[in-house]
């Protein structure tokens, strides 16, 4: 018996892939935070190597480089975070870190947008902070470029400038937790699969945006990512 639908979902959102047709469609979207000692230490958190700290965002929060956003609802107080994104091409459950980086198809600048007045009120409460994360247009992406194009992460920079200023600016290296680590640890908690994507953190130098604004992120060796706060 074939069963109807009441009604129609939209397609799995996807990213470009750099100069292939194909596009990587989004199966999940894991996040990161306090990865850089530095980024934890300007907002007031405590740098450990206890365990990594992860976060989700729906696939439809996924909003590409090159267009721009109405200021997000709910919030006076939106943040920019500049991060490096790994884009999953392989199947991994329980996955030792010298295997993991075999899971890995490529990586991508992208932005984990976050509303820190919602983050912080729900922080001081002790609730989860999901709604200061999860929201329309919150996980900014660029192209994808496949892993042997782009290499080794190591001491490539990683930056952002905001109307042309710069705000953000480390190396990859400064990552409490490196990327093996990562998904190696991720793959205790969730079978991955092609289409997960992890961002994996910010440095410091976060801090808000106003409509009007132009954001421009990059990490060496890999397309910027661009997003523009509608001035309306």
């Amino acid at each position: 018996m074939r069963v109807s639908l009441l009604f129609e979902l939209p397609e799995a959102p996807a990213v470009s892939v750099l100069g292939e047709d194909a596009r990587y469609p989004v199966r999940r979207i894991f996040c990161v935070g306090r990865n850089y000692a530095a980024h934890a230490r300007e907002l007031g958190n405590a740098v450990d190597r206890e365990a990594p700290i992860w976060f989700t965002k729906a696939p439809a929060a996924l909003c590409h480089s090159g267009g721009a956003i109405a200021y997000p609802p709910g919030t006076q107080d939106c943040h920019y975070e500049m991060e490096l994104v790994v884009a999953l091409g392989g199947h991994g459950f329980e996955v030792a870190a010298e295997q993991a980086m075999d899971l890995v198809y490529g990586y991508a600048c992208g932005l984990d947008m976050t509303r820190r007045d919602l983050q912080n009120a729900a922080k001081a409460k002790g609730y989860p902070w999901d709604m200061g994360k999860d929201f329309e247009n919150g996980a900014v992406i660029g192209a994808i470029t496949r892993a042997e194009s782009f290499g080794t992460p190591g001491e490539q920079r990683i930056t952002l400038t905001q109307n042309g200023e710069t705000r953000q600016d480390a190396p990859l290296s400064e990552m409490i937790w490196s990327l093996p680590e990562l998904i190696a640890d991720l793959s205790r908690l969730y079978h991955l699969a092609p289409g997960d994507l992890i961002y994996t953190g910010t440095p410091a130098g976060v801090g808000p945006v106003a409509p009007g604004d132009r954001l421009e992120g990059r990490v060496e060796g890999l397309e910027p990512v661009v997003l523009t706060i509608d001035p309306a």
